[in-house]
């Protein structure tokens, strides 16, 4: 229950609904009996071989502040690993750690928007960006991927003409959460074009760059982007190294911004913890096995859920993602997504996303987690086919 309070709060922040996701997490959150499939983690631990080292930093002290825009040691260890992945040669004054992509994201937004502003946001897609729009006195307009029987495709000309002489800023989730798109290399550099000449920002969120079943990595927008191009990267350790609790992520932008960002950094959280930081550098150092393997472990979980759905006739409009670890689909008879993935967990006590998370045009379809365990994703099928018959 809330309670009155007895000053006033900025409207573009109190006018912003609940996250739905968390709408339906909450009616399970704590029941053991419940197969939580709709935030976007693995139920696989962080590697020992990652924790290990934050206890050792610990004990040798490692406690205090450290530098705003990250340790030399992870700049460097990011500059590396980007290098290698992508055959670029990315300065390092161009790369910021920050305390999870979503902070990345905030960060950017906040150096960018005014009230008044709009940003194009491209959906379906997790709620949290444009959220973020809105609580800084911006708009949010939306230019929509297609579905073709659950494959996703788009237009650029959506994006093109939303925009103004108000638009500030192009956000872009690739591999994309919830629908598994991938960017296509020349729309990313159509898109670059359009935003250099523009003048218009462009926010490339890439936190799934490694969750892809061909090859090593997704496009990127860094295989193109100058050194002084509007664009602004963002990536996360949350996924392809199992981290999502220890919210520490990165983000590579023009070199002349990073005065900026280490201000807002300043004003929001100082600094990443130093310890969390060595522990991302051995991530990167020590962890493209695990990578490999957290790749293949979601792979198997798609086909458990691809080869469960078509057994299921209410299923409709879903195709094997390319990416992502996300099932996007829609239920027969059950457009009204959030009450119904309520129901789901108190009756069938299985969790999953409703469409109304991921924006206009997504109201009538469900998203699942799929990085879990067989047996796991086994059961939750057996239930959701039992709860629709």
């Amino acid at each position: 229950m809330s309670l009155p309070l007895n000053a006033p709060l900025r409207a573009s922040v109190t006018s912003i609904e609940r996250q739905q996701i968390l709408a339906v997490a909450e009616v399970g959150l704590g029941d053991p009996s419940v197969i939580p499939m709709w935030y976007g983690e693995s139920d696989i631990p962080t590697p020992s071989f990652i924790c290990d080292v934050v206890g050792q930093q610990l004990s040798k002290g490692d406690t205090f502040y450290t530098h705003k825009r990250g340790t030399d040691s992870l700049r460097t260890a990011l500059k590396t690993y980007l290098d290698d992945l992508y055959s670029i040669d990315v300065d390092v004054d161009r790369l910021t750690v920050t305390s999870s992509g979503m902070t990345a994201i905030m960060l950017c937004l906040q150096c960018i928007i005014d009230a008044g502003d709009n940003g194009i946001v491209v959906n379906p897609v997790w709620p949290n960006a444009q959220s973020a729009i809105r609580s800084l006195g911006g708009q949010a307009r939306f230019a929509s991927l297609s579905s073709d029987q659950g494959v996703w495709s788009l237009d650029l000309n959506r994006i093109f003409d939303q925009c103004d002489e108000r638009t500030k800023v192009i956000f872009v989730n690739s591999p994309n959460n919830p629908t598994g798109w991938i960017m296509p290399d020349e729309q990313i550099v159509e898109l670059l074009s359009f935003c250099r000449d523009r003048g218009i920002w462009l926010i490339s969120d890439e936190v799934y760059h490694r969750m892809v079943y061909t090859g090593r990595a997704a496009p990127s927008f860094l295989t193109h982007a100058r050194d002084d191009d509007p664009v602004l990267v963002i990536n996360s350790f949350s996924k392809a190294w199992a981290m999502t609790g220890w919210r520490i992520g990165w983000l590579v932008h023009p070199a002349g911004l990073g005065d900026i960002l280490g201000n807002m950094i300043e004003f929001n959280y100082s600094c990443v913890p130093s310890f969390l930081q060595e522990a991302a550098v051995t991530a990167l150092r020590d962890g493209e096995s695990f990578v490999a393997e957290m790749v293949d472990y979601c792979r198997r979980g798609r086909d458990i859920v691809t080869q469960s759905f078509t057994s299921i006739p209410q299923i409709l409009d879903y195709s094997p993602p390319t990416a992502s670890f996300y099932g996007f689909f829609r239920i027969e008879g059950q457009s009204d997504t959030l009450p119904f993935a309520q129901n789901l967990v108190r009756e069938a006590k299985i969790g999953i996303a409703p469409g109304t998370a991921f924006g206009p045009g997504a109201e009538d379809w469900y998203r699942i987690c799929f990085a879990q365990k067989p047996d796991t994703l086994t059961e939750a099928m057996d239930r959701l086919r039992k709860a629709l018959n």
